[in-house]
């Protein structure tokens, strides 16, 4: 969810919010009678007649309709606002400036990294990819290894390959998170009943 969407969630549950309290202490000062002493006058009584004509009339399925659609595209456009979007755009580098930027495709860099890690015996897969959370950058390198995978020779790879990728993306404010799973069985191997 974007910052912008947030804030007009923020703002949309203000003004409801608002509305309701002003609403229901109107109503609370209507039944008690306070409106007129406030010099206010309520209605004595509430009739839905107006109502009930207009639900007669031949526009009203047409109206309805209407209203439904709208309502439903606006609610379709406030689900798929508050889908959750992880992925990065390019990373801008050190030494970007106002004549020019330097960009670099974190993915890219993330997935070569995954691949380095792959290519230790016992590593069955890996995959990398550049995430935001919560406004924070994170390279996420996920691993899948052999249950006989030398883990003393996978931690070294990871640590090697995150200190690496750490200084091909040169920018501090990168976080690192390896995600390592052990697989339960072997490839190929014969499951016993």
């Amino acid at each position: 969810m974007s910052r912008k969407t947030a804030g007009f969630d923020r703002l949309a549950i203000f003004v409801l919010g608002l509305v309701l309290v002003a609403g229901g202490a109107a109503v609370g000062a209507w039944g008690l009678g306070l409106l007129d002493d406030v010099g206010l006058s309520g209605p004595q009584s509430i009739s839905t007649q107006g109502a009930t004509d207009a639900a007669q009339q031949g526009w009203w399925p047409y109206a309805t309709a209407a209203g439904a659609l709208v309502l439903g595209l606006l609610a379709l456009w406030w689900l798929l606002a508050h889908v959750p979007h992880r992925g990065t755009d390019a990373l801008r580098l050190p030494g970007s400036s106002s004549k020019g930027s330097l960009a670099l495709d974190g993915d890219a860099a993330a997935a070569v990294a995954a691949q380095v890690i792959a290519e230790v015996a016992g590593v069955r897969s890996a995959s990398g990819k550049v995430v935001s959370e919560r406004g924070q950058l994170i390279a996420e390198l996920d691993v899948t290894a052999e249950p006989e995978v030398d883990l003393l020779a996978l931690d070294a790879a990871v640590v090697e390959v995150s200190r690496d990728l750490a200084t091909v993306l040169s920018r501090p404010d990168v976080r690192g998170r390896v995600h390592v799973r052990i697989a339960r069985r072997s490839k190929g191997m014969a499951r016993v009943a």
